[in-house]
């Protein structure tokens, strides 16, 4: 992951989707203790921010400094630039020591970690008994409307080539991902009496955007970027036209785009 979003930074910061006051009240609900929050692979603190309003302290990590620049800044929220992979003696000087984190989440992120050796590291830190993992991703179904997403799906399929192999666990919603948590019920979904759900669950992030944040959007894909170093412009004069024309046959300059947000939520 480290670099892949470094050139985008400022787009990925105006551009990304603001995920959903009812997916983090959710996540409160299934976290007995609100002391320590850490936010793993925080980008331009989309996560922390919201996080900083329940928890007391947030620790929000990235490897990239140029992605952290970008975050909002709280009393009750410290950034920090970690390396890819982190020692037992800089997770705990930077994060904290064992049992002392009551949540760690991971936003749009997971798909790029080394999971066996983050796992360890998530469950020295987690509180036990109590502590809980939340990761949640959005795929490609970045919905503005029918005569746009027409057009929006073409330009997907164009970057096919240029995704890493990680992006499958994302089009599959994170259901086929690593999980070694034991997952928690989601009210409604029958699956109380049973007492847990591994099953991902649904929510969904909007942005308001304009046509050039839709392109800022676009342009802050790590596909993008990949695409523009072999020399391939995905965004070239003939697909902005026509999401142009798509865009404005509307009428409306300022349209909310929406995700489909997959969350996987367990407990040590």
């Amino acid at each position: 992951m480290a670099g892949l979003f470094d050139r985008q930074a400022r787009d990925y910061a105006n551009a990304r989707p603001q995920y959903p006051p009812h997916l983090f009240s959710f996540i409160a609900k299934h976290t007995p203790h609100s002391r320590l929050a850490w936010d793993v692979g925080t980008g331009s603190g989309q996560a922390a921010l919201p996080l900083s309003e329940i928890f007391e302290r947030v620790i929000a990590t990235d490897v990239s400094e140029q992605q952290i620049s970008y975050a909002p800044r709280r009393p009750n929220i410290t950034y920090a630039v970690t390396p890819r992979a982190m020692s037992l003696e800089e997770l705990e000087s930077t994060v904290g020591a064992e049992g002392s984190v009551d949540l760690v989440t991971v936003a749009q992120a997971l798909h790029f970690f080394e999971l066996e050796s983050f796992y360890g590291q998530v469950k020295h830190v987690l509180r036990k008994p109590g502590g809980v993992f939340a990761a949640w991703c959005y795929n490609r179904e970045a919905v503005v409307n029918p005569s746009v997403d027409r057009v929006f799906q073409d330009l997907y399929r164009a970057s096919d080539p240029f995704w890493t192999p990680a992006r499958q666990l994302v089009d599959n919603e994170y259901a086929t991902i690593d999980f070694p948590f034991r997952g928690v019920a989601q009210e409604g979904s029958g699956e109380e009496e049973r007492g847990s759900s591994t099953a991902p669950i649904k929510f969904w992030a909007t942005k308001e955007l304009g046509f050039e944040g839709y392109l800022s959007l676009i342009r802050s894909w790590s596909a993008y970027q990949i695409a523009k170093g072999k020399g391939v412009e995905l965004l070239d004069d003939e697909i902005v036209a026509r999401l142009k024309e798509a865009w404005c046959a509307s009428g409306e300059e300022v349209k909310t785009v929406t995700w489909p947000v997959s969350l996987r939520i367990g407990v040590v």
